[in-house]
């Protein structure tokens, strides 16, 4: 994709600069998900693009359905594969990383995600079962390049950082982000957290 190989080409950048000997690290960042367990913090964008919290949006009767991209796709569910890493393991990563380098080791580039894929019919049917609530689906177009499925393989962030998820149940992603909304919204109501 677009996005991807411009990713590609910082790395490129990073890794000249590193045979001059700046320390380096490039995360790769599957889809983060989740909020911090004690719900201190979570995500929030406006307009929101992710897809679980687009579906929790769905499950608060903010939006009327979730839209997804294609449902042709060589799947097994026709829907498009994505892996999904909870927001805490993407902190470790980061502490990981900084650590190497502080070492003295080289960096390098590491994919941060669980090594498992789900589609996205699956992560809406989570957050429905997490919520208890109905979540609606309307399929749009695809997205042009959007690949049928982006899985990581996070070999070298294991062996290298000693990295691996300590949260990859997808349910318990869906089940942070919407206790942090949860709480989000009474707070915002003025009713306290």
């Amino acid at each position: 994709t677009p996005y991807g190989r411009s990713k590609w080409f910082f790395e490129q950048v990073l890794e000249k600069k590193a045979a001059r000997g700046m320390g380096s690290v490039s995360l790769r960042y599957f889809n983060a998900a989740g909020a911090d367990p004690e719900f201190e913090l979570g995500e929030w964008h406006d307009p929101e693009t992710h897809l679980i919290p687009r579906a929790l949006e769905v499950a608060l009767g903010r939006k009327e359905h979730v839209e997804f991209c294609g449902s042709d796709y060589d799947t097994r569910d026709g829907t498009c594969v994505r892996d999904f890493v909870h927001v805490s393991d993407l902190a470790d990563a980061h502490v990981a990383a900084l650590d190497r380098l502080r070492q003295g080791l080289p960096g390098g580039a590491y994919n941060l995600g669980t090594g498992v894929g789900h589609t996205v019919k699956e992560v809406v049917e989570t957050c429905r079962r997490v919520t208890g609530r109905p979540i609606p689906v309307a399929e749009a177009p695809r997205r042009p390049g959007d690949p049928a499925a982006l899985v990581a393989d996070i070999g070298k962030a294991h062996a290298e950082l000693g990295w691996h998820p300590r949260h990859p149940d997808l349910e318990f992603m869906v089940e942070t982000a919407w206790e942090w909304r949860l709480r989000r919204d009474r707070y915002a109501r003025g009713a306290g957290g």
